[in-house]
């Protein structure tokens, strides 16, 4: 899923697409904030992403899904919850439509 999230915020970040990573980790090595950070610059990740070792994100979004994507419109509220991987296209255009909404 990253390449595709890497190019929609490449191709979108000036028309104001807004993407924070949320690491929740599944395995006890991927709570350690050193393996995190090497892996964050190993896939070329440039965006903000929010370490969520307890969890409380997760819950907070009743998340249950690796891969998730939440698209979320310009008043707060989630329009998208793209689950797993695939349908990029379709994604990506819910991206657009989301973007040329009125602020």
């Amino acid at each position: 899923m990253i390449p595709s999230v890497r190019e929609w915020y490449e191709n979108y970040v000036d028309d104001g697409l807004v993407i924070i990573g949320v690491h929740t980790p599944e395995f006890h090595y991927e709570k350690d904030l050193a393996n995190v950070q090497a892996a964050i610059a190993e896939l070329g990740v440039t965006w903000p992403v929010a370490i969520d070792n307890d969890k409380l994100t997760w819950c907070a979004y009743g998340n249950r899904y690796w891969p998730a994507a939440y698209l979320i419109d310009k008043q707060g509220q989630i329009r998208l919850l793209k689950i797993g991987e695939g349908h990029y296209e379709y994604t990506e255009n819910v991206i657009q439509a989301l973007l040329a909404e009125p602020g």
